[in-house]
């Protein structure tokens, strides 16, 4: 089934359209003004208002590339964002709790108590014209959304401070409002038991069952998609049995006994793999999900119709409906005509990851020197890696051109489907609509001629609709896959695999299912099952195999800063040089700005980044530390 862009989703309205804006613009102090403040309850429009409020602290996170709101993709191992934004004090080891990147740990606990409010209040409203089904969806919506807030903080800072339905009077003293933080695992059973809740409420409706004028709305399967990410994510190293945090605890807190002088981070327990295995069972089981395909088998159509498709049946949740101006800007060369800042795109080591068609990955790791290792069974010839020959590029299927015959290194021939969807490199054409314009990322060349350019001498071919102009003026939509089947998959197949590797019970049927799902996924982007071509491979192999299928599947979605850290890889990942293709290579005399020269080929550096053991986590401001003496900081900050 292929939904049409019927509607903007009415999450979308509240965030976009709805310009009340946050809960210092709408009733911020109504508690004080009690005429006022019983007031909203008697319409059914300003409870509508406040319930749009209460949604406004949703992040739009997924809004567009360029690092502006998020470090995500910016400070990620897959990713280079030429633009000068708060993601570099993360590349750079240059943040500390006075200068915290992108701090957003206040405007989520304002986003918790408006929810708070919403929630004690919402069925106060006398308004005849509200029914029971508009305050039961607006109250489950809230519970959602109260929860979610709690989510997307504990990814960032790990344990973090339960409310319940606590207000946090602000006409408290400062002393008042000391509280100790509560346990990673306490955080997590409250925001699976909220989800489940939600799920279970009979109000929250199955993807299919929701009318198309709601899509964007949370659903049973987004409740559950939340409950799979945040359950791997427990079960990895980070958040179970993480040595190096053993001894993060509460200082003394005599008013709050249960929590005083606890430990913060959980001692290891394997069977944590099998509650995230099943968690992600659930969505597997649901039939509203699948795999988006065109139908022609044609897997770069498939792959690129993931992100392309809108309102497709691999979604779970998309948290709006977007132009793709602002994702795409960021990735058009500027030698392209129009808007165009190109400057996001993939790290070497991305393109590296990337295996060549016949299913086997060529670089398996790197010397000291950044020398890669290659697998000779994948036939990839690191002598002759960035020799130029002649061979098809395959773009039918993700543009409006043919296959057509190019003169490029060896090092991106005969590549996997979705590394032509995902990866643009230089030298080659950059297609737009019925127009190909050809790019080249030497200095002086039309795509490096300012300080817009992509460091690494790649950009992100994924996030920019191929199909249309951008030059007129054509850029598309996208509703972006904040969670997607592909990724559900993903989560089943690790749990699966780490459940074995850790001898932790699990049903029988789940290894087969695991493969059996991982081979479809592999089967859309045109490839073997994994164990057709690595044959018998032992179980913590498979594991690897399956971290680089996910680096790959997800790639640009911003998974991978979280999976570097939550695997505890970062160190390695994400610390030290980050190499390109030599953008610094000038034009040799006499050349066009669309040709690129020999010199361009070359494995470069083109920074080097900072990653310590106390990066894993963000650190609590110092303002926060200030105001709160019950406050424990996080490892090593």
């Amino acid at each position: 089934m292929k939904y049409k862009n019927y509607f903007k989703s009415i999450i979308y309205l509240a965030l976009g359209a709805f310009t009340l804006g946050s809960c210092e613009d709408f009733l911020d102090r109504q508690e004080d003004e009690k005429l006022t403040f019983d007031k909203i309850w008697e319409s059914r429009n300003t409870t509508q208002q406040y319930w749009l409020n209460a949604m406004s602290f949703l992040p739009n996170e997924n809004g567009s590339l360029q690092g502006d709101t998020e470090p995500y993709l910016g400070a990620s191992d897959e990713c280079t964002i030429a633009y000068d934004r708060q993601y570099r004090w993360i590349n750079f080891g240059t943040w500390n709790p006075s200068q915290v990147p992108y701090y957003k740990m206040d405007h989520y606990y304002k986003g918790i108590r408006e929810c708070n409010i919403f929630l004690q209040n919402v069925y106060k409203c006398s308004d005849p014209l509200v029914t029971k089904d508009q305050l039961d969806e607006w109250y489950w919506q809230t519970r959602f959304a109260r929860a979610y807030y709690y989510f997307l903080m504990m990814r960032d800072y790990g344990p973090v401070f339960l409310l319940g339905d606590d207000l946090l009077d602000f006409t408290a003293s400062t002393e008042e409002l000391y509280r100790p933080r509560n346990t990673w695992d306490q955080c997590v059973n409250y925001v699976v038991s909220e989800m489940t809740q939600c799920a279970e409420s009979g109000v929250v409706l199955q993807q299919s069952d929701l009318p198309a004028a709601k899509w964007g709305l949370a659903t049973v399967g987004t409740c559950h998609a939340v409950i799979s990410r945040l359950l791997l994510y427990s079960a990895r190293p980070l958040f179970n049995g993480n040595k190096l945090y053993s001894t993060v605890k509460n200082p003394d807190a005599p008013d709050f006994p249960e929590l005083s002088g606890v430990k913060l981070f959980p001692e290891l327990d394997n069977t944590k793999w099998q509650k995230a295995a099943e968690a992600a069972k659930k969505l597997i089981d649901n039939p509203c999900y699948e795999l988006y395909r065109a139908g022609n088998d044609n897997p770069y159509e498939d792959y690129y119709g993931v992100t392309h498709e809108t309102w497709n049946k691999e979604l779970i949740w998309t948290d709006r409906y977007n132009g793709l101006f602002s994702w795409g800007v960021g990735t058009v060369p500027t030698g392209v005509a129009g808007t165009a800042y190109g400057a996001v795109g993939p790290t070497q080591a991305l393109v590296d990851a990337y295996a060549m068609n016949t299913g086997w990955y060529p670089i398996t790791g790197y010397e000291a020197d950044g020398t890669p290792i290659v697998e000779p069974l994948s036939g990839y010839e690191l002598a002759s890696e960035l020799e130029k020959s002649s061979w098809i590029y395959p773009s039918g299927g993700w543009s409006n051109k043919a296959d057509f015959e190019i003169e490029a290194p060896n090092m991106y021939k005969d590549r996997e489907p979705r590394f032509y969807v995902t990866v643009f490199f230089g030298g080659n054409q950059w297609l737009h609509g019925n127009s190909a314009t050809s790019i080249s990322f030497a200095k002086g060349g039309n795509g490096n001629k300012s300080h817009d350019y992509p460091k690494s001498g790649y950009l992100c071919n994924r996030f920019y609709d191929h199909k249309l102009n951008s030059s007129e003026g054509q850029w598309g939509n996208i509703t972006f896959p904040v969670f997607r089947l592909g990724e559900i998959y993903l989560n089943f197949i690790e749990a699966v695999l780490e459940c074995k590797k850790n001898g932790v019970a699990l049903d029988p049927s789940y290894e087969a299912l695991a493969m059996e799902k991982w081979a479809d996924l592999r089967k859309r982007a045109g490839l073997d099952p994994i164990t057709s071509i690595y044959g018998q491979v032992s179980t913590e192999e498979l594991i690897q195999l399956c971290r680089k299928e996910r680096q790959i599947e997800l790639a640009f979605e911003r998974h991978r800063y979280f999976d570097t850290r939550t695997w505890m890889i970062a160190t390695q990942t994400d610390n030290g040089k980050m190499y390109g293709m030599n953008t610094s290579c000038p034009l040799d005399a006499g050349m066009k700005g669309t040709e690129t020269p020999d010199g361009f080929w070359e494995r470069t550096a083109f920074e080097t980044r900072v990653f310590q053991n106390k990066h894993y986590l963000y650190p609590f401001s110092q303002r926060e530390l200030d105001r709160n003496k019950l406050l424990t900081q996080n490892y090593g900050w």
